[in-house]
């Protein structure tokens, strides 16, 4: 990773429940804020289904192509839970039942309880690093830059809690944010002409609808806080010689969600 460029991130999410809407995806949230406190950018995000092939081509698509990946789901005891056998085929390896696995889980249950589908969770690609399942015990994995998480929430988010001090990262994104009772179409043209003045910061347009009012959020994102600063003061200036008070300014981890 180079000091002068970004540290990247892509998160894989992996289940056709996630895709067929049965169940709504709330990992992902929790990664990019995660992340983003690292200083390490969430780039890009991806829903695969359980299928072998769309696992294979997203891992070997995304580990080449950022400095770290993040997948969930699929790691569990059924049948349908192909991530593992699916990872160790994207990196060539074969699937070994972890020793290591075998002794946190046999923990887990007693001998009747601890039959094959259970057995299944200890499947790994050979020569992973574990990661600790502080909640359930069946362990997540690490392989190169890839890091293979559960899908149930509250697990996932203390296997990240337990390694991300390992994650090396760069200079955290922080948000400004400037909102006010006005539409996008006013703001488009100005907005642009800021976005021109200062590459080094993403500036995005949000609308909402509050108490009958329309409004729009205007949200900037940098790692450099000088010019995070003047491009926020560029903005400001904008809404004020259109004549509409800036209602709200905050400062906010680069990757929540802006008020609605």
């Amino acid at each position: 990773m180079s000091a002068n460029q970004p540290v990247t991130a892509c998160v894989i999410i992996i289940g056709n429940e996630v895709l067929s809407g049965r169940t709504a995806d709330v990992n992902l949230a929790y990664l990019g804020k995660g992340l983003n406190d690292l200083g390490i950018r969430l780039m890009e995000a991806r829903v695969v289904r359980d299928d072998e092939n769309a696992i294979i081509d997203a891992v070997n698509t995304c580990r080449g192509a950022f400095d770290y990946v993040f997948t969930t789901g699929g790691i569990g005891p059924t049948h349908d839970d192909i991530t593992s056998a699916s990872i160790a085929k994207a990196f060539g390896v074969r699937l070994e039942r972890n020793a290591d696995a075998m002794a946190v889980l046999g923990q887990q249950y007693t001998p009747e309880e601890f039959n094959e589908a259970r057995r299944k969770m200890a499947d790994v690609p050979e020569g992973v690093t574990l990661l600790d399942n502080p909640v359930s015990k069946a362990p997540g994995f690490q392989i190169a830059n890839v890091f293979v998480l559960p899908g149930v929430p509250v697990i996932m988010r203390a296997m990240f809690e337990g390694f991300r001090h390992r994650l090396v990262g760069g200079e955290p994104w922080r948000s400004r944010s400037v909102v006010a009772f006005t539409t996008e179409g006013s703001v488009a043209s100005a907005l642009a002409t800021v976005q021109e003045r200062h590459p080094a910061v993403e500036i995005g347009s949000y609308p909402f609808l509050r108490s009958g009012r329309l409004g729009v959020n205007l949200v900037l994102r940098a790692a450099d806080s000088a010019a995070l600063d003047a491009a926020t003061d560029a903005v400001k200036a904008l809404v004020t010689d259109m004549g509409v008070e800036t209602i709200e300014e905050e400062e906010t981890p680069a990757f929540r969600s802006s008020p609605a």
